[in-house]
């Protein structure tokens, strides 16, 4: 790439003492014409116009200059309150020096803005097009079958025949209704102005699609200088200094046409993409990607291939979830751990909080303990393995997918081009220099101690913000042990009888409030603060993304890890509770176990979170663009707005986000780990994410096609960070699966009196008749007198049985009051723990070894796929060579035709 060096040298400069000779006066007046309501209207071109009636109706329909023939390529706007007059004026004119025409226009709004229409020629186009890379099709593809076997045409001809009964594909899109698109049936090659003869050109002004245009010019305008100094370059520095307001290239008009798409066909691209992509008659349909790419990008187009990618292979998750939840459902009434329970009218339980919680009977759980039962049963183990190596399957096969989209893309050979260097970067380390060994030119050096201090702090920033996290864990926690007992002594009946749920879900409540606001107040500043300064964006997005996703993930899911691991465990037993600053009794699970805790965790925060970011992606913009509208509407009329030509309503559009597609990403991701981290106690969480994600991938295509302006194409040949980010995740699921079956339910225990202490130890059985008399063997028996003062409850539990209790029981595995050692642990405890920790060394190498075992049999490129290549690279090069050698015949025979011959010709 010689795009920096060319620049460089052929970039040309005009300041004030030329600007009387050459240059119209201060931001370029000339060129400024008043907007008109009667001189635009909302008609956009047909994908196919041909005919003299083009210029005509190009003049109208706000997407062309005023000559009705040169299309406009990108849009600047600034107000001329602004002080930035000088900067914008030699920016212009080294914009016309590079070849780029202008026209201005000012609002029909506010005379105070002014849009700048930009349209590159062909001659500019082609120019750039070959610095930069540009790859164009010049020929139709020859598609090479594979060698397939007899055996494998059979089967697919009974798989054909078969598929002649069902429906005819209905999740595809009708291919009618779609646009030939050129450029994916052909080779392509990096477009060269010396062969041009060989690229497939039926209209120059349509061989350079729209999105390429705007990249083009933008190429150009992130290049152009606007000050004296070999720093004073770029667009991107006069948007951050507020010389101009905006810079968008534009909608290829409206997204709504009044004639139907199945009679008149589309109106444009974007009318197109909203017909048969954000539209929501349109939600059980594969994506358009081809056409997504082709508006948007390829940066974009990928985020939508992997979302629809994860959200097809959520299906057999969510099949496999839904499963295991109808399989505790069907067994319900044949668990016999959940029958004792709910028969145990004459075991009493201790109070589970100080004095104003009261006895309880064991049989008063019964709701709870099947609600358990739901989620923790037989088949939880397999699920936490099956969603173990579904997230390895995942990714390997979102590898040989994405190898095949950018194959489609032309994204196999591309290479990102040389990065600009930050401006925050330059303008902090401009002092110090050294040669950049790529360029060969001089460049801000940023010392190793410099950057060494800078990660110090940066890491520091992160640590400080993770503690408040667990700080605000901590409160969270306190509210918990607080609340407990107000609930117990409250006036209502239903909720002094439900004073530990109704605990917990206003603490999820409260802990989701918490999240949002610690979302709002610290994420993007304080860590925009803290991330260092890498050279170039690349590496700023990379480190910015990795520091907010580990405050976001820890924000998250900091409650949900308390609740799994920690609420219960270190409570001590009656008579010698362990207190948070010798103060408040450490908060105990229900009777029936943790478990329910950690669902309601995961449901609420889940389907909370889910809304709100539905809302916040779809429901702001809405409202801001509604707002917009309504203001026009009262100045204007509903007809005015209709008149207003396509930039003025892009301008009115909301700008995509500073971050690009961090946010989408990032919400994706953290759902990813919903998914997987803790699935093993929540196994509908796939079929959640499932339904969101549907509804997710219309929300964001309507989002991208009518909310907000269109954001520039550009390249990019994965997902980047990400990728590494949802290994670690699958990783990370793991190991807390296995802590969640080990630790968490009551797997283990029921694994070891079933074999060891049941009816059938010995047996080598483990059915629901070897569980009989397991509720009673894992409760221990407490002495009421042994209560301290401060957790006596108020009552003596003489409701019961009409006299003082002597006697109640707890969720443990320790001695009987009178035994040579009081409440000391028991044998089963330690057969227990030792089963636990065996579980989690088997469950993590077992489930690793067949990841890595999968990982190793799925290769990253399908063997079709690199056969094509394989041959198409040769079919390239043949065509190339045969294009070159019919080229030179031709002036050959001219030569001959002409009475002219050469000596030494060739061939």
């Amino acid at each position: 790439y010689l795009v920096s060096s060319f620049v460089a040298k052929d970039v040309n400069i005009f300041f004030d003492e030329l600007e009387g000779v050459n240059s119209p006066s201060k931001d370029d007046d000339s060129l400024l014409h008043h907007g008109n309501l009667t001189s635009t209207s909302d008609d956009a071109s047909r994908l196919e116009v041909v005919g003299e009636e083009v210029p005509d109706k190009n003049k109208t329909n706000g997407l062309y200059f005023r000559d009705g023939k040169c299309r406009i390529d990108y849009i600047l706007v600034y107000r001329k309150s602004n002080p930035q007059t000088e900067k914008r004026e030699v920016f212009e004119r080294n914009i016309r020096a590079e070849g780029l025409q202008m026209e201005k226009e000012s609002s029909l709004t506010n005379s105070d803005i002014i849009f700048v229409k930009l349209h590159a020629p062909w001659e500019v186009l082609g120019k750039y097009a070959e610095l930069m890379n540009v790859r164009m099709p010049f020929r139709r593809k020859i598609y090479y079958l594979h060698r397939r076997y007899k055996f494998m045409n059979r089967i697919e001809k009974q798989i054909s025949r078969f598929r002649g009964w069902l429906p005819r594909k209905p999740m595809k899109l009708d291919k009618e209704t779609l646009p030939d698109l050129e450029e994916n049936d052909c080779y392509t090659a990096p477009f060269s102005q010396q062969r041009i003869h060989h690229f497939i050109i039926h209209n120059k002004d349509t061989f350079f699609n729209n999105a390429t245009r705007s990249r083009i010019v933008h190429h150009i305008l992130q290049r152009v200088k606007y000050e004296e100094g070999k720093n004073k370059i770029g667009l991107n520095r006069l948007l951050s200094n507020g010389s101009y307001e905006a810079a968008f290239p534009l909608h290829e008009g409206s997204y709504r046409s009044k004639n139907s798409i199945k009679t008149h066909g589309a109106e444009n691209h974007r009318h197109l993409l909203y017909e048969c992509w954000a539209s929501w008659g349109v939600w059980y349909k594969y994506q358009p990607l081809d056409l997504v790419r082709r508006y948007f990008g390829e940066k974009i187009g990928l985020y939508f291939a992997w979302l629809g990618w994860y959200t097809g292979m959520l299906f057999p998750a969510a099949f496999i979830g839904l499963f295991v939840f109808l399989y505790g459902v069907t067994t319900l009434n044949h668990c016999q751990v959940s029958k004792e329970v709910c028969q145990a009218t004459d075991i009493i339980m201790c109070p589970i909080c100080d004095k104003y919680c009261p006895f309880m009977r064991l049989s008063d759980s019964c709701i709870y303990a099947k609600v358990t039962h739901l989620f923790d049963n037989g088949a939880t183990v397999f699920f936490a393995v099956f969603m173990a190596v579904w997230a390895t399957v995942f990714l390997e096969f979102w590898k040989r997918r994405r190898a095949v989209i950018a194959y489609d893309w032309d994204l196999i050979d591309w290479e990102e081009e040389e990065e600009e260097i930050r401006p925050q970067f330059e303008a902090k380390y401009s002092k110090k220099e050294r040669m950049n060994p790529i360029s060969g030119k001089p460049e801000p050096y940023q010392a190793f101690a410099d950057k060494c201090s800078r990660l110090i702090v940066s890491a520091s920033g992160i640590f400080f913000m993770i503690c408040v996290v667990i700080a605000a864990v901590f409160g969270i926690v306190i509210y918990r042990v607080v609340t407990v007992s107000t609930f117990a002594a409250f006036k209502w009946a239903l909720i002094r009888n439900n004073s530990q749920v109704a605990t917990t879900g206003t603490a999820v409540c409260i802990n989701f409030c918490i999240i949002m606001l610690l979302n709002v107040v610290t994420s993007e500043t304080l860590i925009i603060f803290f991330t260092e300064q890498p050279r170039t964006e690349s590496e700023w997005e990379n480190s910015f993304t990795l520091k907010m996703f580990l405050f976001q993930f820890v924000n998250l899911n900091s409650s949900t890890f308390y609740i799994a691991f920690f609420l219960g465990r270190f409570t001590g037993h009656p008579g010698a509770y362990l207190r948070l600053i010798n103060r408040w009794r450490l908060e105990e699970c229900h009777p029936s176990g943790c478990l329910i805790d950690l669902c309601m965790q995961m449901g609420i925060i889940m389907v909370l979170k889910q809304t709100w970011n539905n809302f916040m992606e779809l429901g702001y913009p809405l409202i801001q663009n509604w707002w917009t509208r309504r203001k026009l509407r009262q100045e204007y009329g509903t007809q005015g707005k209709t008149s207003f030509p396509q930039w003025e309503k892009d301008y009115n559009l909301q700008p995509m986000n500073a971050y690009g597609l961090f946010d989408e990403y990032l919400e994706m991701i953290l759902q990813f780990g919903f998914t997987t981290i803790f699935v093993a106690a929540f196994p509908l969480a796939p079929l959640l994410a499932l339904l969101n994600n549907i509804i997710e991938i219309r929300l964001d295509a309507y989002k991208f096609v009518t909310q907000w302006r269109r954001p520039l194409a550009s390249r990019a040949k994965d997902i980047g960070i990400w990728y590494g980010i949802l290994e670690g995740i699958g990783i990370l699921s793991v190991i807390t699966n296995a802590f969640v079956i080990a630790v968490t339910s009551d797997f283990i225990p029921r694994l070891v009196y079933a074999y060891k202490y049941g009816p059938c130890a010995g047996q080598g059985e483990a059915g629901q008749k070897c569980m009989v008399g397991y509720v009673n063997a894992s409760l221990s028996v407490f002495l009421v007198s042994d209560f301290e003062n401060r957790s006596e409850p108020t009552s003596n539990g003489s409701e019961f049985s009409g006299s003082p209790l002597k006697y109640c029981r707890y969720r443990d595995y320790r001695d009987p009051p009178h035994s040579p050692v009081p409440y000391g642990y028991t044998l089963q405890f330690w057969h227990v723990l030792a089963a636990r920790l065996a579980f989690i060394i088997v469950f993590e190498h077992l489930v690793f070894c067949i990841k890595h075992l999968i990982s190793y049999l799925i290769p990253d490129l399908p063997k079709d796929l690199r056969d094509r290549m394989r041959r198409e690279k040769y079919l390239i090069q043949e065509m190339m060579y045969e294009a070159e050698l019919e080229r030179l015949q031709k002036e050959r025979k001219e030569r001959k035709k002409n009475g002219k011959s050469y000596h030494n010709e060739w061939p």
